[in-house]
């Protein structure tokens, strides 16, 4: 009888495992593409983008332009701090990064990631919030 509680536990524990796995590998992807931007490698940090991303900016050039003109808190920043992290339906992750701009503005980044074919996470997207009482 004793065993049971002690299944029921590793039944429980499994996919809460899984989970934290899958957040910590998205934390990489996206330390390993903010960590490429701030050198301005521009191929690592297209390696990072899911293919729906990468078929929209055909090569690593085009990429990092339109991350260097629409998402300039993202490419150079103050300080950029991994928040929360929740799994969705799609099975993918969403993880929230805490950024403070080159300027001093505080924005939240909404990263989005899917597991690709390959196995590998990879970023589907990236929502910029600014953060509440700044100015436009």
């Amino acid at each position: 009888m004793r065993a049971w509680p002690a299944l029921l536990l590793l039944v429980l524990a499994g996919p809460a495992a899984a989970d934290d796995s899958a957040r910590a590998a998205a934390r990489a992807v996206i330390a390993r593409q903010e960590q490429a931007l701030s050198r301005d490698d521009a191929q690592t940090a297209y390696d990072q983008a899911a293919p729906a991303i990468r078929a929209l900016f055909p090569n690593a050039d085009l990429f990092i332009g339109m991350v260097r003109n629409q998402y300039r808190p993202v490419y150079r920043h103050r300080s950029f701090v991994f928040g929360d992290a929740r799994d969705t339906e799609a099975a993918g992750v969403v993880q929230l990064v805490a950024i403070q701009d080159e300027y001093g503005v505080d924005w939240t980044a909404e990263y989005s990631l899917v597991r690709d074919a390959d196995g590998q996470w990879r970023i589907t997207g990236c929502r910029l919030i600014k953060a509440p009482g700044t100015s436009a």
